[in-house]
């Protein structure tokens, strides 16, 4: 897979895409981010990417001609399976979403700043738009990373063991269940016999149950389609 992110800090972006599970996939070959800085895409000497907004009011806009050239660039190159804008008002990420997303060949993520992009390059370019919750941001490059994060680790053969994210909380719409390790007793607190007596189905089936009763608890809202 390859992910192209359009962004004016790309260095905000180098630190959590360049360690960890990340990192892995990209050294296996499985994953390609691409970063790519508007400002090379800025009109004049001063590379100038924002203005005023139409109509007056607080905040800059980050202009259609910069954004334009630099996706047209990108897409002289190959085609997108979608091109995606992070945004405070787009769709809550959900893992249903990421599961989608990390079946394609090439996405483009666009991150905005200032009081966002122009409106005609979501209009006539932007695909798919992602918010990461219900706050405001310095800027989508976070919410990038964090998009790219949830993406790459469910290519097959990034992860040493591939059935791990199938058990991730939201899989299949619970939390996940409580896990433990070794010891078995620390400070008097032990580990529930069940996981201890190698019964596989038994042990499941306490998973699927604790499951259920965290979401119950925590995210009552998981369970509302029952």
């Amino acid at each position: 897979m390859r992910i192209d992110i359009i962004t004016v800090l790309p260095e905000l972006l180098e630190s959590p895409l360049n360690h960890s599970i990340m990192q892995r996939a990209k050294d296996k070959g499985l994953l390609e981010v691409n970063l790519v800085n508007l400002r090379e895409y800025g009109l004049g000497k001063v590379r100038k990417i924002d203005d005023y907004q139409f109509g007056g009011g607080a905040g800059m806009v980050m202009m259609c001609e910069p954004l334009v050239n630099c996706i047209e660039d990108l897409q002289k190159e190959r085609d997108y399976d979608e091109i995606i804008f992070m945004t405070p008002d787009g769709k809550r990420l959900e893992q249903r979403t990421s599961n989608a997303l990390s079946l394609k060949k090439n996405l483009m993520i666009l991150t905005g700043h200032y009081k966002g992009i122009d409106e005609r390059i979501r209009e006539h370019f932007v695909t798919m738009e992602i918010s990461i919750g219900d706050f405001v941001l310095s800027g989508g490059e976070l919410p990038a990373a964090i998009l790219v994060d949830s993406i790459g680790r469910l290519i097959p053969g990034v992860l040493n063991d591939e059935t791990s994210a199938l058990f991730d909380s939201f899989q299949d719409d619970l939390l996940a269940p409580p896990v433990y390790t070794r010891p078995a007793e620390f400070r008097g607190w032990k580990v529930p016999d069940i996981l201890l007596s190698g019964h596989e189905a038994k042990i499941n089936e306490w998973r699927e149950e604790q499951a259920y009763r965290r979401t119950k608890e925590r995210r009552p809202d998981l369970l509302k389609d029952e």
